[in-house]
């Protein structure tokens, strides 16, 4: 599924990036840039993702000018599947 959603995001000309484990050439070859990741054991992939992932949308928001010690505009979503 996380392919054909990839593909669907493509197919609109985005810029995509994907957090995937070292090595992961099905994904890194569908994508426009990859963050790389150590496998582990999935009870603990949240807390190794979510630090590459924190600090890129960091740079992204310096990067862009915003505040980052008080960030506006934020909503909360819900996705069904």
């Amino acid at each position: 599924e996380i392919i054909n959603n990839i593909s669907e995001v493509k197919a609109r000309n985005a810029l995509v990036f994907a957090l995937a484990t070292i090595g992961d050439k099905e994904i890194s070859n569908l994508v426009d840039h990859v963050l790389e990741v150590p496998k582990i054991p999935e009870e603990f992939s949240a807390i190794i993702n979510v630090v590459p992932l924190q600090l890129f949308a960091y740079e992204i928001a310096k990067k862009l000018g915003r505040n980052v010690d008080q960030p506006r505009n934020l909503a909360k979503t819900v996705t069904v599947e």
